[in-house]
Order: structure tokens, then C-alpha cells, then sequence
């Protein structure tokens, strides 16, 4: 199968009001996330923004690229909703199925975003939401009488259920109501601070289920890369068949991806905002320019199996130099530096 890889800034708006914005990227506009099912989003919340209560069809996670939001989250069955406070460089895993909202309860804007697997999504390649309330909420497509009946509403209360919120996705809650601004559990029990993992310089910090087992129910894991200014990541690939979304936090830079027959499958620049697709088994390098350059990422597995093309575990130093000498077919001293170059 041929894949059509890309680099694309979000290409739909899902929604837009005063509370903010979800924004998406589709498959429409690169076919690769469906084809490697998985899926972005953006959430932005203005000040006082409510992301309405909803579920989703598929596992993901969340990070935080700026400010900071209070979170619910009820887990399937657990009928209790859990109250966290979420900042900058944060990320949270949601399991597909738990309902959640989001609001932003300060006075500058929050923005999310959301990498994730997509592969039980109604529409592979991009995530689906089902919201409990509002104008596009589940109950207010029920009739009234079964609304009534369901409830025990007379016709007014049942209609005052299902229209009062005109709003589909987000909604500007007034000042005097008090939305909660205390976490009610452990947060640590539920976000990892990938911002204050990650070093000044090159580096790069991961959620994997070998640290965070809870990974294991969603079957992701993530990081945060930060590469500086000048500096290259060492082509690096998956041996486990997992896929990696990516999002360029900030920076720019370039991206070459290797696959089948040692085809360049995708070489070109990266901005701000940008996301792209890494196959399974495709070997992936990123060069940052300038300005440096931070992003986020998602695998397609709680424990992924990476392997690189350079620094010390690279499999060129690990062969023998007589093999070495043959499969590069060059001198014995040729290969002797080059594994001097492997540090």
C-alpha cells in the first residue's frame, strides 16, 4: 500500500464560538491518517470556556501547548467524576468511552491537542464525539414523550432538559456560576508533567506502560522531543509495527522519512502547528533550524520497540567489522571511523 505522507496544519474547523474553537485534521486532506489509523484535534478555549461533557470513539492523549484547564473525567462504569487541574506541558491520557469537559477558568487562552489511534473511530483517520448536552447532545434527540417517561419530567421540564443549552460544543459559563477549581484526586494518578521531564537542550522525555502501566488500557504511549537550534534527531524507526503521530509544538525545522526500497518518502519543512505521520517500520530524522524545535508524539503502542540508525546503540556499531566492510563495501579503516562516529 502506498502511503501518502504530508505535513498539514489543521484543515477543518469542527466548530467556533465565542468559548473557542475544536479544529481537526481529516483524512480528506491526508489520506495517511486513515490509512495508519490515528487522529489530531485541537481544542482552544477562550477565558471561561466549557468544553460541553462528551465521549469519544477512540483512545487518545492530551497535552497541554498552552495555559491551564480544569478537567472532569468519569471512567466507563466508575460513576464517580474525577476533578483535575491541568498546565502547560502536561499530558493525560483518555480512555475511549469516558466521558470528559474541559474548562478554562483564567483569563488567557487554553490550547490542546489530541494524538491518538483511530481504528474503532466511525470515521477512521479522525476522532468522533458524542456530547451529552447541547445542540448537538444525545438527549435532545430523543422524542419528549420518551424523554418524559424516562425522567419523570411533565413535557415543559423534559424540553427544558434536552434545549435549554444552545450551544453544540462550546459554551461561555458566566461569572457567578462556580465551576469546580480544586482537583478531587491524585492528579499524578492520571497526568504525566512531560514539560518538566524534558532538559533545556537535546532531549526527550516519554510516557511508556514500562512507567505509567494505566498505558496499557489505551494502548499508547507519548513524549515531548526538544531538538536545538542547528541540532539533528538520529534517524530512528519502530520494530513493533506502531505508528507515530507527531505535532510541532514550536521551532521549525525539516523532516525526512525513509521507507520501502530505501525510498525518500517525505522530505520537506515543519512549522509551528504542523503534524505529521511516521508509518510503522519507516525511518524518521528531523533537523531543527534556527529557532530549535519541540514536539509532541503519540506511538501506537503502550510499550514501543524503537530502534536508531546513529549514536551507540545503532545496529552499525553492534556488527561485526568484517560484516560491516562487506554490507558497506569500503575499507577497514573506513569502517573503524565510522564506528568512532557512533557515540
Amino acid at each position: 500500500m502506498e502511503l501518502n505522507l504530508f505535513t498539514q496544519m489543521a484543515d477543518t474547523t469542527v466548530y467556533e464560538g465565542e468559548g473557542g474553537g475544536y479544529y481537526a485534521w481529516t483524512p480528506v486532506k491526508s489520506p495517511v491518517l486513515s490509512q495508519a489509523v490515528v487522529g489530531a484535534g485541537k481544542l482552544v478555549l477562550h477565558p471561561r470556556g466549557f468544553a460541553l461533557p462528551h465521549y469519544a470513539d477512540t483512545y487518545k492523549i492530551a497535552y497541554v501547548v498552552q495555559g491551564e484547564c480544569t478537567v472532569g473525567i468519569i471512567l466507563p462504569n466508575s460513576g464517580q467524576e474525577q476533578v483535575m487541574i491541568i498546565k502547560k506541558g502536561d499530558a493525560l491520557p483518555v480512555v475511549m468511552g469516558s466521558i470528559s469537559w474541559w474548562f478554562n477558568g483564567g483569563d488567557s487562552d487554553v490550547t490542546m491537542i489530541f494524538l491518538g489511534e483511530s481504528s474503532r473511530s466511525y470515521n477512521p483517520g479522525q476522532f468522533d464525539y458524542f456530547f451529552l448536552t447541547g445542540a448537538a447532545g444525545l438527549l435532545g434527540g430523543f422524542s419528549t414523550e420518551f424523554i418524559s417517561k424516562i425522567y419523570g419530567f411533565n413535557k415543559s421540564d423534559a424540553q427544558k432538559l434536552t434545549k435549554s443549552q444552545p450551544n453544540a460544543v462550546i459554551a461561555i459559563i458566566d461569572a457567578e456560576i462556580k465551576m469546580p477549581n480544586q482537583p478531587n484526586c491524585k492528579t499524578e494518578n492520571y497526568v504525566v508533567s512531560l514539560e518538566t521531564l524534558i532538559p533545556n537542550s537535546n532531549g526527550c522525555a516519554e510516557m511508556t506502560a514500562d512507567n505509567y502501566p494505566s498505558l496499557d488500557r489505551i494502548g499508547l504511549s507519548a513524549g515531548l522531543k526538544r531538538l536545538e537550534a542547528g541540532s539533528v534527531s538520529d534517524p530512528c524507526y519502530t520494530t513493533d509495527g506502531s505508528h507515530r503521530i507527531i505535532y510541532v509544538l514550536k521551532g521549525s525545522g525539516r523532516v525526512q522519512i525513509v521507507g520501502l526500497n530505501g525510498a525518500l518518502a517525505l522530505d520537506t519543512d515543519v512549522n509551528e502547528g504542523h503534524v505529521f505521520v511516521v508509518p510503522r517500520y519507516f525511518a524518521a530524522a528531523e533537523l531543527a533550524d534556527e529557532n530549535g524545535m519541540d514536539f509532541f508524539y503519540v506511538s501506537t503502542s503502550p510499550r514501543p520497540v524503537m530502534e536508531q540508525l546513529a549514536g551507540i546503540t545503532s545496529p552499525f556499531k553492534a556488527l561485526s567489522s568484517s560484516v560491516l566492510q562487506s554490507a558497506l563495501n569500503v575499507s577497514p579503516e573506513f569502517v573503524e571511523l565510522l564506528k568512532t562516529k557512533l557515540i
